[in-house]
């Protein structure tokens, strides 16, 4: 290639998006495609790929690690829970934690993971831990689904101001043919597949330098047996725990009530504020009163598709307004959310006023008639 040529484009590149939100949406997308419970990111630095991963729905266990604990100090706070997360609590858990710790050593906190991440990590890495990571990772560890991301070194000739490494921690930066042929040296060890890609694509008429941050996925050819991961299970835990943070969840009944009885007193202080107004409508006229059936149509479009049985029609008695439980159990969200009519009896239980047969939720209106 020309020489003139590749000076102009060392002038002019750049990556929009920056190559490390493309490396980390990369990692978001294969999340999305495979749907992993647990997920591990090894050499989190600053915690950003794992606030990124905590909004994807489907991840219940978060874990970063990284050899510098004061750097994950430094932006731990941004993986703890807001106060929304309390207001509205997910129907899924979530528990993230970080470990102080190196990539050379086993810790049994690190078994049990769907996929392990390690994007930028293998070239910080010294000739003595790069030679026990394969084992750690894939031997070790055994995830269905491993990432890898390093540096390439034949993009660098057209990156400004690139001497020799990208990074002066870097202790290697490999090319394709080196990066590859590690690889695929490693998932013939540990019985593993793998397919190579990469973000940062060179400019047009350069294409055979290849992408900027190189990237290896490796699945797991068979299943990994509960023999071998206890066999390799050392007997004490190396790493040091430095943060921990469990969302709340609707798994958790503690939330779960919570949520439910608001829903129910919502649900309910609705269809009784329809039913008053269509019994206020009726009663300006005597013979539209005497017609008067309070019914769920009144409600919503849902309501009124929905097939009325009379123990499920709300009603008047005196000062007191019923909504029968049965009906507002109806309704998808708290029908959802208990599962069945039962649980939903037994979570409102002493926490909402209901009727003598407990049958329905009770509203006394004589104080909101005085108000009016």
């Amino acid at each position: 290639m020309d020489k003139n040529f590749k000076e102009e484009f060392t002038q002019i590149i750049k990556f929009e998006p920056p190559l490390y939100k493309q490396r980390h949406q990369f990692v978001r997308d294969l999340v999305e495609k495979y749907k992993p419970k647990k997920v591990a990111d090894l050499g989190c630095a600053d915690c950003s790929l794992l606030w990124m991963l905590k909004f994807c729905s489907c991840i219940e266990v978060l874990a970063g690690l990284d050899i510098c604990a004061n750097v994950m100090k430094e932006k731990m706070h941004t993986l703890s829970p807001l106060p929304v997360d309390y207001l509205q609590p997910s129907e899924r858990s979530l528990t993230v934690t970080l470990h102080h710790g190196s990539v050379a050593h086993k810790d049994p906190c690190m078994l049990g993971f769907d996929l392990v991440t390690c994007i930028e990590l293998i070239e910080h890495l010294e000739e003595s831990e790069l030679k026990k990571f394969p084992e750690v990772v894939f031997g070790f560890m055994a995830p269905s689904i491993v990432v890898i991301s390093t540096p390439n070194s034949e993009f660098n000739c057209l990156l400004p101001r690139v001497m020799l490494y990208r990074h002066p921690d870097h202790k290697f930066e490999w090319s394709q043919a080196e990066f590859q042929s590690w690889a695929l040296e490693t998932a013939r060890c540990y019985d593993y597949s793998v397919e190579f890609t990469g973000v940062g694509h060179p400019p047009t008429g350069m294409e055979k330098v290849g992408f900027c941050t190189q990237i290896g996925v490796f699945f797991r050819k068979y299943p990994q047996t509960g023999e071998s991961v206890q066999s390799e299970k050392p007997m004490e835990a190396v790493y040091k725990t430095v943060f921990k943070a469990v969302y709340p969840s609707l798994k958790d009944e503690k939330y779960l009530q919570n949520a439910v009885i608001s829903e129910v007193i919502f649900t309910a202080q609705i269809i009784k504020h329809r039913l008053m107004s269509k019994r206020e409508e009726y009663s300006d006229d005597p013979e539209r009163k005497s017609k008067f059936q309070p019914s769920m149509d009144c409600f919503s479009d849902y309501l009124g598709k929905l097939v009325v049985e009379k123990n499920m029609e709300p009603f008047v008695s005196g000062n007191e307004v019923y909504i029968p439980l049965r009906t507002i159990f109806s309704f998808p969200k708290v029908n959802r959310l208990c599962g069945t009519f039962e649980k939903l009896c037994k979570l409102i239980a002493g926490k909402v006023t209901l009727s003598s047969d407990g049958s329905a939720v009770m509203f006394n209106i004589e104080h909101e008639n005085e108000e009016n």
